[in-house]
């Protein structure tokens, strides 16, 4: 699948107030600074879509975009750390959740990890809390190009034990560069396939 048109929809607080087309959906969700909205970017081909910030914490509303009039890509708020408030950290919460339970169009979500990094506890914590109420993710791994091959294989190695402690199977993984365009066919063929199923 290629991408040809993207057109930003809105960003919205609550699930309720987003858009009510019955298209397929998929979002994407990562700890601050995991490299999301650079991802978003390099597989629409489009520089300034998702807004790039050196500060974490930058998305902090549902935000809607929709491609080739045909799906829609959601771009959801990180969660850890974030200087903000914990009444407004609880509201980012509430929001996340009620989206993920709630949301019929959802197909799948796509959960970043940095894979520079070992396992955090937070990732640990979301996705076994997605499995704990079926809702289907899939693994994006990010910033490959940052470290040497041999040192990315190693680290999802190590992830993947650590998921594997709690899980019997790993969900469909990416490996992917924002830089290089790495893992981006990979995943437009992914959504590709789920939409033909829709």
């Amino acid at each position: 699948m290629e991408i040809k048109e993207v057109e930003f929809i809105g960003s919205f607080e609550r699930e309720s107030q987003c858009p009510k087309d019955m298209v397929p959906e998929y979002a994407f969700i990562g700890r601050s600074n995991v490299g999301k909205s650079s991802l978003i970017n390099m597989l629409c081909n489009r520089k300034g879509l998702a807004k790039v910030s050196n500060t974490p914490g930058k998305t902090q509303t549902i935000n809607y975009f929709r491609v080739d009039d045909a799906w829609h890509l959601v771009d959801l708020p990180g969660y850890g750390y974030a200087k903000i408030s914990k009444k407004m950290r609880h509201k980012w919460e509430s929001m996340i959740e009620r989206y993920l339970i709630t949301r019929p169009q959802l197909q799948v979500i796509f959960v970043l990890l940095d894979s520079r990094h070992e396992l955090q506890s937070i990732d640990l914590e979301f996705v076994n809390w997605l499995g704990d109420r079926r809702v289907p993710f899939v693994l994006v791994y990010t910033k490959i190009d940052k470290l040497k091959r041999l040192q990315v294989e190693d680290n999802i190695k190590r992830i993947q034990n650590g998921l594997l402690k709690y899980w019997n199977t790993l969900p469909d993984q990416f490996i992917t560069s924002s830089e290089k365009k790495e893992g981006r066919q990979e995943i437009l063929d992914f959504i590709g396939d789920l939409n033909n199923n829709f």
